[in-house]
């Protein structure tokens, strides 16, 4: 299959311990496909591969600089490249990443007001609502694992590992699909070597408890269960983002080596019309430079000032938990993305995506920026 179309493969220039990029089988199948390939210069070094890796596959690949791969038909990039990388694309371009329209609205302002398409990996999903490209087990293993590890470094004498000590109590707001991993990760520790071990030395197990959204509508009932709780587990996928599930004076009430995990990694956003919230307020925002927070950390200075951070506890937090293992994640994140690029270049082009087509191409009109509708996406949370 041959056709002009361009793709852009640019670096993730955010922090230094992002490694991800697509590997070279992946951008085997974009050259199968018959697209002209752009990758720049550097690409996949973090994760030890070299242009040679990518070139014994793909033979016909560009390696050029970061702004050439912004000037393509299609960039593809897994996390959003910042406001100021959407200059170097043209109107009528198409970026695909992880966008989160309905709690980035100035993201989607902005994407329209420069006329660039989009597609947003989080929003491709088949007939029935469930999401074609997704790590979430990795989210929250991934999430459980450190806060366990944090558990064990901060809990009380004589341990986490004495067999007489109480359960480990873990409570999970939202039981959706992350929130489900979440409850499955927890009983065994977030790892299964770790709870073998624990379960070797006699040491008393995990007591899971998934909260949902109209629990927390009870303040009362919330905080009690709050008292108890070792690990708080933030999985929410909230209607209103504006609002948070469990507010920062709630946590006063928590013991004091309790561990909050964010796994929702929703952005805290202050404006006159616009405001977005974590679920748990006031916990800081991480990255795969920084996850772990103690309640000194200067991390809480960069919290926004309308977000109260009074009450702190030990924090865990990731804008992109599966990026702990990078080679693991996008591994699957390839195999998933293929047969959607391939769609793509079938039709020599996004903008002949029939959203009433094949099946593929549904999944990627629900996520097209322009067929994109918020009311409608709010009605089916």
């Amino acid at each position: 299959m041959k056709n002009n179309l361009s793709i852009g493969l640019p670096k993730m220039h955010l922090e230094p311990g992002e490694k991800r990029a697509f590997l070279p089988e992946f951008v085997q199948h974009l050259y199968h496909y018959g697209f002209e390939i752009f990758i720049e210069q550097g690409y996949g070094e973090g994760m030890g591969y070299q242009a040679e890796d990518y070139l014994a596959l793909a033979p016909t690949v560009h390696f050029t600089t970061v702004a050439e791969t912004y000037e393509k038909d299609i960039v593809l990039i897994l996390r959003y490249p910042g406001d100021e990388a959407l200059n170097a694309m043209r109107p009528g371009a198409c970026l695909i990443s992880m966008l989160h329209y309905p709690t980035r609205p100035t993201r989607v302002v902005l994407l329209r007001e420069k006329g660039i398409e989009a597609i947003s990996l989080d929003s491709i999903k088949d007939d029935v609502g469930r999401r074609l490209i997704e790590n979430l087990r990795a989210v929250a293993w991934n999430g459980v694992e450190t806060a366990f590890k944090v558990l064990k470094e901060y809990y009380p004498p004589p341990g986490l590992e004495d067999p007489n000590r109480l359960p480990i109590k873990v409570t999970v707001l939202g039981a959706g699909a992350v929130g489900m991993f979440a409850i499955q990760a927890a009983i065994r520790y977030g790892n299964e070597e770790t709870w073998r071990y624990m379960a070797s030395i006699g040491a008393t197990g995990v007591q899971v408890t998934a909260v949902d959204h109209d629990l927390t509508n009870h303040p009362a009932i919330t905080q009690q269960i709050l008292k108890y709780t070792d690990i708080l587990v933030d999985a929410t996928q909230r209607p209103d983002p504006t609002m948070p599930v469990v507010q920062n004076e709630w946590i006063g009430l928590m013991r004091p080596y309790a561990v909050l995990l964010d796994l929702s990694a929703d952005p805290y956003e202050c404006g006159a019309e616009i405001r977005s919230v974590k679920g748990i307020e006031g916990v800081p925002h991480g990255n795969l430079d920084q996850y772990i927070f103690t309640p000194e950390d200067p991390a809480y200075a960069a919290i926004p000032p309308c977000i109260p951070t009074q009450e702190r506890r030990l924090a865990v937090s990731c804008y992109s938990w599966p990026g702990i293992y990078p080679k693991e994640c996008m591994d699957l994140y390839g195999k998933q993305l293929a047969p959607l690029l391939h769609e793509i270049a079938k039709h020599d082009g996004v903008q002949n995506i029939n959203p009433n087509g094949s099946f593929f191409q549904r999944a990627i009109g629900r996520a097209m920026l322009s067929k994109w509708n918020h009311k409608a996406e709010a009605g089916r949370l």
